[in-house]
């Protein structure tokens, strides 16, 4: 059975968590619950300092995914002209929006009721959220497709999560995400937030990221690049060499090789498995790949990557 909490109540070590709790309204008694992954941020020194690391105007529309009871959202209507927040469970919507209509800000709140990866988007200036991990990587790539572009966002995620989208070539934690979040957007790791910021703690310590997204975004079929991304980083340690003769990623390709041609009304649609592995050992040879790794590959030279494949007609999808 999940444990009932009351916001604002003292949890967790002493210290500064009883003086944190004091300076939280007191809300009625909510069920945490896990399949919404419901933590809800408590020390009012972090919120403030998520409102201030966002750079809101006033004139901003802020966008908040998941705002629990309220406690960001509150700090974030003081600072802009609108909140519109996405909410899936009923029950916080509602005290929400309880705790709003006695405030001064009654008339600057939106709420959307619904789950964030199917609800459709209106226009915003800044994303603020304290994230649902378990959807990190979906929210943060329907966010990235998401037009007009927003100005930034600041958000919260797993800690090791958030390491990996800020990650540079060569570190351990370098990765597909890494890569594919880079490609779109400047991201900036802010500042580790602990466990016991939030009510009931998770089991895993958290950190906020700010993402500022390209504007204009490259001009690239990201369906495409995230297939070569993918490719390599299925054994990003590996040799790019290592990686391209695998029987398997040659039959694939070859097949994309050849339904390509037949797209284009070309003739060349009848080469072999080995014709097609001695043109990709031959692109990455000429262009000096073929001892390179993923792992240490930043995002120019897999630009580069894709357009020397390109130019030998081997596509990624």
């Amino acid at each position: 059975m999940v444990k009932p909490v009351r916001i604002g109540e003292k949890h967790g070590s002493k210290g500064d968590d009883s003086k944190v709790s004091k300076t939280v309204t007191r809300h009625h008694e909510f069920q945490m619950n896990k399949t919404y992954g419901q933590h809800l941020l408590k020390n009012p020194l972090i919120i403030d300092s998520i409102v201030e690391k966002s750079q809101l105007k006033s004139t901003d529309t802020v966008l908040e995914i998941g705002p629990g009871t309220g406690n960001l959202t509150m700090k974030l209507l003081e600072n802009c002209k609108k909140v519109i927040a996405v909410e899936v469970d009923p029950r916080m919507a509602a005290e929400l929006q309880k705790r709003v209509a006695a405030s001064p800000y009654a008339n600057h709140l939106e709420i959307i009721l619904g789950d964030f990866l199917k609800v459709d988007l209106p226009y915003f200036d800044v994303c603020v959220a304290n994230v649902p991990y378990q959807i990190s990587s979906p929210l943060t790539f329907k966010l990235l497709a998401h037009r007009p572009i927003f100005r930034s966002a600041v958000l919260m995620f797993q800690r090791e999560f958030a390491l990996r989208l800020a990650a540079n070539p060569g570190d351990s934690l370098y990765c597909r995400l890494s890569v594919n979040t880079q490609l779109l957007s400047k991201v900036t790791h802010l500042m580790k937030v602990g466990k016991n910021n939030f009510l009931p703690p998770p089991k895993v310590e958290s950190a906020v990221v700010r993402i500022q997204p390209f504007n204009p975004p490259p001009p690239i079929n990201f369906v495409e690049w995230d297939g070569l991304v993918k490719l390599c980083f299925s054994r990003k340690n590996k040799t790019l060499s290592g990686i391209f003769r695998v029987s398997s990623v040659i039959e694939t390709l070859n097949q994309n090789y050849k339904t390509f041609c037949a797209l284009e009304g070309k003739m060349d649609t009848d080469g072999s498995d080995e014709q097609m592995k001695d043109k990709i050992i031959k692109v990455l040879e000429d262009n000096h790949f073929l001892e390179k790794r993923s792992s240490k590959l930043d995002i120019n030279e897999f630009l580069k990557l894709l357009n020397c494949f390109h130019g030998a007609g081997i596509h990624f999808k």
